[in-house]
């Protein structure tokens, strides 16, 4: 079996910092896992690392899709999942870093294979949503409590997907997860959270917000605009594009993007936490992934779990 490190946690927990200095140090190439920086041209809002501060280190998954593009899940595993072949193939350590918990678990668990998009009832049941927002959500609870506990009634477009399941199979979306995934072979995984001080982690996101529009997030999202993509592309509905493109349309000034930026950047924080909290497979350090105390932990547990594959290499 081959090592694979992830490093998984919050928004602004420092898990890029943290996966840098891990490949530095064992020779690694990182794989994101990211929904909004697998997509060109958003590099701002979706705080993409630039090219200067990865010490060298090979990024992969990164401005690899079309901003017009439909990129599912799905697409991420089958794509990520050759990129670790690919670096273990080199002999490296691939590090798969990022928070977008449902990119990590189908690459490491599989997804199931639904039925096809059924684009005429996906229509329809948008049209409910819009008329009577929240009342997808409503049937699912009803209809397959475990996907609406694990599904945000505010993400709509997994909410359409989940009753467009249901309505088509006419079987629970759950129990097909369950029942239909193909886990990834070849590879065993030591998976590190980072569990930062709540309010000293809201404290910086706060901050991060701020400086997302002082860097230049408004004049980002019109050159975006300017290159012919609508304002409808998936990645423009992320967190301070959404906002920024209110700011263009005369909707809203700048401070009042600021603090509805600063609001969401929270609140999606704390349903991150509540996602890997429930990952029973990840190990929590307390910190953020540029604390040295943290580092050294992480540095400490790779070691010991790229050492028992040696031993065990050596016992066989």
């Amino acid at each position: 079996m081959e090592p694979l490190v992830v490093v998984a946690g919050p928004t602004g927990s420092g898990k890029s910092d943290l996966a840098v200095r891990l490949a530095t140090v064992f020779r690694g190439e990182i794989v994101n896992c990211d929904s909004v920086q697998v997509y060109r041209y958003f590099d701002i809002g979706s705080a993409k690392i630039p090219a200067a501060d990865r010490c060298g280190i090979s990024h992969h998954l990164l401005d690899i899709a079309s901003p017009n593009e439909v990129f599912t899940a799905g697409d991420y595993a089958r794509l990520a999942r050759a990129a670790l072949r690919e670096i273990r193939g080199r002999g490296r350590l691939p590090i798969v870093v990022g928070g977008t918990g449902f990119y990590l678990r189908a690459l490491l668990e599989g997804l199931f294979e639904g039925p096809a998009r059924d684009e005429g009832m996906r229509a329809r049941l948008a049209h409910r949503e819009r008329r009577r927002p929240g009342s997808l959500h409503r049937l699912l609870r009803r209809w397959d409590p475990d996907a609406a506990q694990r599904i945000h009634a505010n993400d709509v477009n997994k909410v359409i997907r989940a009753v467009e399941v249901i309505l088509t199979s006419r079987r629970p979306v759950s129990q097909m997860h369950r029942t239909g995934r193909k886990r990834l072979e070849g590879f065993r995984a030591l998976q590190l959270g980072l569990n930062p001080p709540r309010e000293e982690l809201y404290r910086r996101l706060d901050t991060r917000s701020r400086r997302l529009f002082e860097s230049g997030l408004i004049e980002e999202a019109r050159r975006i605009l300017a290159l012919g993509f609508e304002e409808t592309v998936k990645p423009f509905e992320s967190l301070g594009y959404a906002q920024a493109l209110r700011v263009i349309r005369g909707e809203i000034g700048l401070e009042a993007a600021v603090a509805e930026t600063q609001l969401r950047t929270r609140q999606y924080a704390k349903r991150q936490w509540t996602w890997f909290r429930r990952q029973a497979s990840l190990e929590w350090v307390d910190g953020f992934g540029s604390d040295e105390a943290v580092r050294e932990w992480a540095e400490n547990r790779v070691r010991d779990f790229l050492y028992a594959d040696i031993f065990r290499a050596h016992a066989g």
